[in-house]
């Protein structure tokens, strides 16, 4: 298990060095309060409005997401979703304050 941790451990980081080269960042979207961490693991749209560019952003980062969870999942012998719950719980516990996260009905709530 301390394998996994450490895995996620990097997964955050990665998370938090998502790609700049998207006219938003991550972190931008996230401060703008356009998206916000899913209970799925993956992040969402919490403004229906928002630009073609914050939508570019949530699929590039969603695929990268995807693709190491696959990774983490294989190397410890888990499913993918277990790794994307122990994602959500990382992630909320990093969420800034102000910053939006999912809850167990679906709704956003802000940190």
């Amino acid at each position: 298990m301390n394998k996994l941790t450490q895995a996620l451990a990097t997964l955050l980081l990665l998370f938090a060095l998502a790609p700049t080269a998207l006219a938003v960042t991550l972190q931008e979207a996230k401060d703008q309060g356009l998206i916000g961490e899913q209970t799925d693991g993956y992040i969402g749209l919490v403004v229906a409005s928002a630009p073609a560019d914050v939508r570019a952003l949530i699929q590039d980062v969603n695929n990268q997401r995807r693709e190491r969870y696959q990774q983490i999942a294989q190397q410890n012998g888990i499913s993918v979703e277990q790794v994307a719950g122990l994602a959500y719980e990382r992630a909320v516990a990093a969420t800034q304050a102000g910053h939006f996260i999912q809850n167990s009905g679906g709704s956003w709530q802000q940190k």
